[in-house]
């Protein structure tokens, strides 16, 4: 998990949740808002649980949303690992960053967001499209959806890697 900031056409900023699978390389989530807390966060990253399952561990950054203890009490009811980068270490979590850059480009310096709703909408389709459409070279050129079903006959979760 981590966040990006971007700007609507007036200016005003808003943040951008994104949460990926590291393995299928899918975008599990992405939640816009103009302020994202921590009980926010345990929220989405609920939602996202009720339809993949809960993860054995989440990679993120020591931002306030992480360290916030509503997310760190769902980890530990939910028997969830959180797994924090080093501080001033992007590195440490190179997926999340090498999606946010991706998503950078092609989605948030291509569209011009008249509000935070369209700003939602246009994300959401784009985010279909990169799980769907977009082929990966790290998945034999799969689009993360086809790879994920590709591998779910013979997926147990004690392989998956950590």
């Amino acid at each position: 998990m981590d966040f990006v900031s971007d700007a609507l056409f007036n200016g005003k900023r808003f943040r951008a949740l994104t949460l990926i699978d590291t393995w299928t390389r899918e975008c599990l989530a992405v939640h816009v808002d103009l302020s994202i807390k921590g009980e926010r966060v345990v929220e989405v990253v609920q939602e996202v649980s009720r339809h993949r399952g809960v993860p054995a561990r989440i990679q993120v950054d020591n931002g306030s949303e992480f360290i916030s203890k509503a997310l760190d009490l769902w980890a530990y009811q939910q028997g969830v690992t959180l797994d924090f980068s080093r501080p001033g270490r992007p590195t440490d979590n190179p997926f999340i960053e090498s999606f946010n850059g991706s998503f950078r480009d092609e989605c948030l310096n291509t569209h011009w967001f008249l509000s935070l709703d369209d700003a939602a909408e246009k994300i959401e389709n784009w985010r279909v499209d990169y799980n769907d459409l977009r082929p990966h070279s790290s998945l034999e050129n799969l689009a993360p959806s086809a790879f994920r079903a590709r591998i779910a006959p013979t997926f147990r979760p004690s392989e998956a890697p950590s």
